[in-house]
């Protein structure tokens, strides 16, 4: 099958695409034929030697790619709820295995969901990883309800512009940072304050909140230690990009306030709840561009410069 190929790490524009074996199948794992395959910046940070990097080391000729949405080729079992030709979507466990930028990729089960009826196999690529980091993040930890005060960083990218919508659905006021062109974006999502970091200073401008979903952490401008100044005492902060600000959690506590990290979970029935509210109408997907598979350098490219307004995916079908 084809797929693209990392055989050695550095940068993105040495991986190739080429042939490499189908994917075997073992207990309740599913063969999906993959139709889109989203796009994170674990993606191109493990291929430059970073991220995962050390995970999948032996398994070189590595494929990326976590999220994938396409149409299962086999089942676990005849019985199992995911049966050959339902469309699903979900997170392959590309850190053990090879990923989705490929025409197959083996899926655990409890990964994947059925595929929302109102989006293409495009939209629905961008959907899985973001989505469910913003979930944990705005639902599961903070626990986002009515007269919740939330602050949500790069809330124009892939994770914040989930988060913006989780926080609005869930009933609590939203302020969220962008850049200038992102501000008009930020508000059609629902957050209630928007702040353009290139012009004012969140600290200055906003009023304290009770949580920070922080997408930035200390790697520019300080971002991370200046969110805390919004906090109120006891407040929550949560610092999603891992190794963005080592120091989050002594800081916080030397000011009263909780934290902790946050790590995606591959939780299919999250992702089910998420693909309902879609269908709905409730939440929404920006895809800002997807990219063939024999693009993969330029979609890395993209990736990496960062400013990024909602997902890139890979068209593998």
């Amino acid at each position: 099958m084809q797929a693209v190929l990392v055989r050695a790490f550095g940068p993105t524009d040495g991986v190739e695409v080429g042939e490499i074996e189908p994917p075997l199948r073992l207990g309740t794992e599913v063969i999906v034929d993959v139709h889109a395959a989203g796009m994170n910046p674990i993606d191109w940070k493990t291929v430059a030697g970073k991220g995962a990097a050390k995970a999948v080391a032996p398994l070189l000729p590595w494929v990326p790619g976590g999220d994938v949405a396409g149409v299962v080729a086999e089942a676990p079992y005849e019985a199992h709820d995911l049966q050959v030709g339902d469309a699903v979507y979900g997170i392959a466990n590309h850190w053990r295995t090879r990923g989705s930028f490929a025409e197959q990729v083996t899926v655990p089960s409890l990964a994947l969901a059925p595929k929302p009826e109102s989006l293409s196999f495009e939209l629905a690529a961008a959907v899985p990883c973001a989505a469910l980091t913003a979930w944990d993040a705005v639902v599961r930890i903070a626990k986002a309800r009515a007269g919740q005060r939330i602050l949500v960083h790069a809330g124009a990218g892939g994770v914040g512009h989930f988060a913006v919508q989780f926080a609005k659905y869930f009933g609590a006021h939203v302020a969220t940072t962008v850049s200038g062109r992102n501000v008009d974006f930020a508000r059609s999502l629902g957050a209630d304050e928007v702040v353009d970091y290139t012009r004012d200073r969140f600290e200055d401008v906003l009023q304290k909140v009770d949580v920070v979903v922080d997408l930035v952490g200390n790697v520019s401008d300080d971002t991370g230690t200046r969110s805390l100044d919004v906090l109120k005492h006891g407040g929550l902060y949560l610092n999603v990009p891992t190794g963005s600000w080592p120091e989050y959690a002594a800081a916080s506590a030397e000011r009263g306030l909780r934290s902790s990290s946050v790590k995606v979970e591959a939780d299919g029935s999250n992702l089910g709840i998420i693909g309902r509210l879609i269908d709905a109408g409730d939440v929404r997907v920006e895809l800002q561009h997807a990219y063939r598979m024999d693009e993969v350098h330029e979609a890395f490219a993209e990736l990496q410069g960062g400013h990024v307004r909602g997902k890139l995916v890979l068209k593998v079908r």
